[in-house]
């Protein structure tokens, strides 16, 4: 099935094709009774949004890829190696093996490991509609919880992430048990010049409806050039 397909069984309204009947659903929501959809739609068999592709100046991510291939795919680990890491930390690894890190952006659960590093990396998401393709920065993509800029009739297609070759990164959640949602997160890529930070990029999980940048703390790293320097600049900051 391909995006044009998706599109004619989502506007039909009424009962999909045996290919397209079982989607991939975020359990939990149907669980709490979140959401109760009329119609599901398995995007499983599009093709088109199972890629990732590092050939270019940017890594695009299909959003049918799962945690699994992203994380240990070579051009991610090479050139976004902070989105590595934390899809690494995603739940366990049946969960990594079935669900997608397009799944997961799109969600947009608060607690979620991608979402911060998507808006500390600058990435761009890719999204189709009836009417067509837009692309929407991830400053612009989280609109509170659970809410992004994916319209109802529209399919997040993929996200590109700039890359950050030559960066050193980390992420690091604090959780209560193993596999547990985070009660915060956190996404650091720096990139070091002479012995100092030159740039720096910082997402947070979990402390607040979206995922937030600390902008103030990226511009008070750079410069830093020892541990002291570095505590420092984020107490002040």
């Amino acid at each position: 099935m391909g995006a044009r397909n998706f599109f004619e069984v989502s506007r039909r309204g009424g009962r999909a094709p045996p290919e397209s009947s079982l989607p991939v659903v975020h359990v939990p929501v149907l669980r709490l009774r979140l959401n109760a959809p009329e119609l599901v739609v398995d995007c499983s068999g599009i093709d088109e949004i199972k890629s990732i592709d590092g050939s270019g100046d940017r890594v695009v991510i299909g959003s049918g890829a799962t945690h699994h291939a992203v994380m240990n795919d070579s051009a991610v680990t090479s050139s976004v190696p902070l989105l590595a890491q934390a899809t690494a930390t995603v739940a366990d690894p049946q969960i990594r093996h079935r669900g997608t890190v397009g799944g997961a952006l799109a969600h947009a659960d608060p607690r979620a490991d991608q979402p911060p590093v998507a808006l500390a990396l600058d990435a761009e998401f890719t999204i189709a509609g009836p009417g067509g393709r837009r692309t929407v920065p991830a400053a612009e993509f989280f609109v509170g919880p659970f809410e992004t800029a994916v319209g109802e009739d529209e399919l997040l297609v993929s996200a590109s992430f700039p890359k950050y070759d030559g960066w050193g990164s980390h992420y690091e959640k604090f959780n209560r048990t193993a596999q547990a949602w985070s009660i915060v997160g956190v996404g650091a890529a720096v990139r070091m010049d002479s012995g100092s930070i030159a740039e720096a990029r910082i997402g947070l999980a979990n402390v607040g409806g979206t995922p937030m940048r600390a902008s103030a703390t990226e511009q008070a790293l750079v410069g830093a050039s020892s541990m002291a320097e570095i505590e420092a600049a984020c107490a002040q900051a």
